[in-house]
């Protein structure tokens, strides 16, 4: 995979002691987890830009036959990366599927696969039927997370959560945040969360030629990025600060 917006992975391989490894690029930034409990709910010109190029990096894999399978906050990242801000990273294909491989020991049907929060609801019942559709159901999960600053199903237990993906109609985004969601953008999140697959965007170029047709789409400009990242620097858990964490 080489989308500017997938992390770059350079090798990968096994020492002599039998320890698994991998080298990736070096990041500095941060996951939309960490931007979302500094910033609260982003403004959907932001989200717009987000979910935009998350969209090109699974384009690119998708492509490929490969299935993410674990699309969440933690594994995108926001970064400033040459010269620009606002870059984003999709990190973690370590649960990366081929879909041309039928290989039944790969996935059992009862194992759940992924974030419960983000899980599709047909891995769920079956763990099996992946899809490109599924990731786009974690991608309108992240989406609903930005827009709103909350998980679109709570719950006590992994179960219970599980259980709301299968039965329970999302709230729609605009009543659980003040700030203002285009009609245009809440449809295709909403879209994404549809419980049968086929009632999804088709895939993930499709997903990305509905986000260009939001009436926010492109309004994210680089100098209203650049200032973000200047307020909000000392804040960020990036090199050079005291709050170093690994991304």
């Amino acid at each position: 995979l080489s989308h500017p917006n997938t992390v770059a992975v350079f090798d990968f391989g096994q020492t002599p002691e039998g320890t698994l490894y991998y080298a990736m690029e070096h990041l500095n930034g941060v996951t939309l987890e960490d931007l979302v409990r500094i910033s609260g709910p982003l403004p959907a010109t932001r989200v717009l830009s987000i979910l935009d190029q998350v969209c090109g990096s699974l384009r690119e894999a998708h492509a490929q036959g490969l299935i993410h399978r674990d699309i969440k906050p933690t594994n995108i990242m926001l970064c400033e990366h040459g010269g620009l801000h606002d870059v984003v990273k999709v990190l973690d294909f370590g649960l990366v599927k081929d879909i041309q491989q039928d290989a039944p020991d790969l996935t059992q049907a009862n194992a759940l696969v992924g974030t419960p929060f983000y899980l599709a609801p047909e891995l769920i019942t079956d763990a099996t039927v992946f899809s490109p559709a599924s990731d786009l159901y974690a991608l309108g999960g992240v989406g609903y997370y930005l827009l709103t600053g909350r998980n679109v199903f709570e719950g006590t237990s992994s179960v219970e959560i599980c259980a709301m993906h299968l039965h329970d109609e999302p709230v729609p985004p605009s009543q659980l945040t003040t700030r203002k969601i285009s009609t245009d953008l809440e449809k295709i999140v909403m879209a994404c969360l549809a419980k049968e697959p086929a009632d999804r965007p088709q895939g993930a170029a499709v997903m990305s030629e509905m986000l260009a047709q939001c009436q926010d789409y492109g309004a994210c400009r680089q100098d209203q990025a650049q200032k973000w990242w200047a307020d909000n620097r000392g804040a960020l858990p990036m090199e050079g600060h005291e709050d170093n964490r690994s991304p």
